[in-house]
């Protein structure tokens, strides 16, 4: 569960077919939306925005689509206004979730974590409770079949920090600011690329060996991540891989 784990990459072989759910083209348009309105829509000058136009192409939204949200988010065109919500939560076991969210109205959307939250054994943390826990990482997910050491090699000389092998694929990660050159150079060295994304990654996994209580907590990061308003959800459980896989049977 910290960082990209087995369960996140089980999840997403199942991308393709979820991204055709309005709710998932509705959440990758409005990364676009609040990327463009932070960074300006130049995807060679807004490095956030490159990589959430890759993830909505990755998944065929239509670009038609992907230009009114970029329009949107500059001001060119009119539409509803969204802001980034972070929650800090408290999970079953004691884990710590980091939630980042969009939302057009707040007053709305906090009172629907927070209840949900209460349906799956969470409690709402107060600002800076868990964020600590947490620090920002450039995350690249690249397909399986290659050599590990050519792949670390790769990595390494674009400025990569580590590879991390997860079943079928390998975790990349990287700085924040290094993500879209080490993007670029995997790309060009033949590297088939899954995804890439910024996200929260946890310092110190706690280790969760009990089925049951895995259960509960992926349960809550599955409810949370269906939630319409959730981009991700980033949480420092660590989970064995026989778990897992039980689990997604």
């Amino acid at each position: 569960m910290s960082g990209h784990s087995k369960w996140a990459n089980i999840k997403h072989r199942k991308a393709a077919q979820d991204a055709k759910r309005g709710a998932a083209f509705q959440r990758l348009l409005r990364a676009i939306i609040i990327a463009a309105k932070e960074g300006g829509g130049d995807p060679a000058m807004n490095m956030r925005l490159k990589t959430a136009i890759e993830r909505a192409k990755a998944v065929s939204v239509p670009s038609d689509n992907i230009d009114r949200a970029i329009k949107r988010g500059t001001g060119e065109i009119e539409g509803a206004v969204y802001e980034e919500v972070v929650y800090e939560v408290y999970g079953p076991g004691g884990v710590a979730l980091i939630v980042e969210a969009t939302t057009d109205n707040k007053n709305r959307t906090t009172p629907e974590i927070r209840a949900l939250l209460t349906r799956n054994g969470g409690t709402l943390g107060e600002g800076g409770s868990v964020a600590w826990n947490f620090e920002r990482r450039g995350l690249i997910t690249v397909e399986g079949g290659v050599d590990p050491d050519e792949l670390l090699l790769s990595v390494a000389e674009a400025g990569g920090d580590d590879v991390e092998e997860d079943g079928e694929s390998f975790t990349v990660t990287t700085a924040p600011a290094e993500l879209d050159g080490v993007l670029e150079a995997l790309k060009k060295a033949g590297y088939v690329v899954v995804d890439s994304e910024v996200r929260f990654v946890a310092k110190t996994p706690v280790d969760i060996n009990a089925k049951d209580m895995a259960g509960k907590i992926l349960k809550l990061v599955d409810a949370l991540e269906e939630h319409d308003d959730v981009q991700s959800v980033a949480c420092n459980a660590d989970i064995p891989d026989d778990i897992l896989e039980a689990l997604a049977d």
